[in-house]
């Protein structure tokens, strides 16, 4: 008998009354251990205080349609984006398309293009799993770190609500797909006193920055939270509360995505640009530009602030699938890896340090901790 489902059958009747699953199952403790670090990464988030940057810019005789700068949330907001860049592009008439960019936001923007009836042709310095985003955390997070309260326009929440719901919509298409590449997995927010009503559903802690919340708008599609009375969870903290989310499963979904697009006669160019100016040697007329945090030194664009992030892998661990979020540590349990990182008491945590180089005592130190979030 597992210990989660010990548990379960150890809780008193009126816990388990009416129960027809084990609410636990799958909730193993992860076996944290720095032996079984497989792999320390960053990945620098491209923020904008603006938002995501998806506009068009005249180069040449080229028709440059933007589509960078989601800071937290540039898996999540990318098919929503992806339908306004490409109606951008096919302005016109425009059949024949480029993107530059082969990580989350060019493949969807290739994809979206393609079944809108365009040939399509990505060139990239890097493609999977060499691309930023393949260091993603992997959860549904539309809103993190997007932009800041006092920076954006007027119409920002009404642009970001249909790209979220559109983003949301399509990923729905890939649950069941083999592989997994995306599915509905739990989050358990951890705290040793009692949650307060004004403690926010992801952190669990009071917000207390400028960055821009919009989440709330999404509650019609989002699960609720539900709060775990002390002794009726696995976890050493005494409180606990249960959620729900999607989890992008990073190297299947990239694969997925990059087989449609293959399939559909889609073409990737190995190719580097070092200058707003290169985009004239393509033949195509329109071009949507997805190179992420690479765009402050392609475009010379510096309102692109990176925000760093280091996740220590840890081997994927049998028919466990779940996040756990416990002071400044999270860990989200994916097929293809088990993310560990240090995520800060609040969003200005990595906010503006460049710096790509692994720390490896960190990843450790993290793994450690981990260990002792259960009992």
């Amino acid at each position: 008998m597992s210990r989660a489902t010990g548990l379960a059958a150890a809780l008193p009747l009126s816990a388990r009354a009416g129960a027809a699953f084990d609410p636990f199952a799958g909730v193993e403790p992860v076996r944290a251990t720095p032996d079984r670090i497989f792999r320390t990464t960053v990945c620098l988030r491209p923020f904008r205080a603006a938002g995501p940057r998806i506009e068009v810019e005249q180069v040449g005789r080229k028709r440059v349609v933007h589509n960078y700068g989601h800071g937290g949330s540039g898996w999540s907001l990318s098919w929503g984006s992806a339908e306004v860049a490409v109606a951008l592009a096919l302005a016109d008439g425009v059949r024949d398309v480029a993107v530059i960019g082969a990580g989350a936001l060019g493949l969807t923007a290739a994809l979206t293009a393609q079944r809108a009836g365009a040939r399509v042709t990505i060139y990239a310095k890097e493609q999977f799993p060499f691309v930023r985003s393949a260091r993603a955390t992997g959860t549904w997070s539309p809103d993190s770190r997007v932009a800041m309260e006092k920076a954006v326009d007027p119409g920002f929440g009404d642009r970001w609500e249909r790209m979220a719901r559109a983003s949301f919509s399509y990923f729905q298409s890939l649950l069941g797909m083999p592989g997994d590449p995306v599915e509905w997995t739990d989050r358990y927010m951890l705290s040793d006193t009692p949650f307060g009503p004004r403690r926010a559903a992801v952190t669990g802690a009071e917000r207390t920055d400028d960055f821009l919340h919009l989440e709330s708008r999404l509650a019609d599609i989002m699960p609720r939270s539900v709060d775990l009375a002390p002794g009726t969870h696995p976890f050493r903290p005494a409180y606990a509360r249960r959620n729900s989310s999607l989890t992008f499963n990073v190297a299947d979904l990239m694969r997925q995505l990059t087989t449609d697009f293959l399939i559909a006669d889609g073409r990737i160019v190995p190719m580097e640009f070092h200058a707003p100016g290169d985009v004239t040697k393509l033949k195509q007329p329109a071009i949507i530009h997805c190179t992420g945090y690479g765009a402050r030194a392609l475009w010379r664009d510096e309102s692109i602030v990176p925000v760093r992030g280091q996740i220590a892998w840890l081997i994927p661990q049998a028919g466990v699938t779940y996040g756990v979020y416990y002071g400044s540590l999270s860990m989200l349990a994916r097929r293809d890896g088990i993310v560990v990182q240090e995520v800060g008491q609040d969003e200005w945590f990595g906010y503006g340090d460049a710096n790509e180089a692994p720390d490896h005592a960190a990843a450790q130190e993290w793994v450690r901790r981990l260990a002792t979030f259960w009992a």
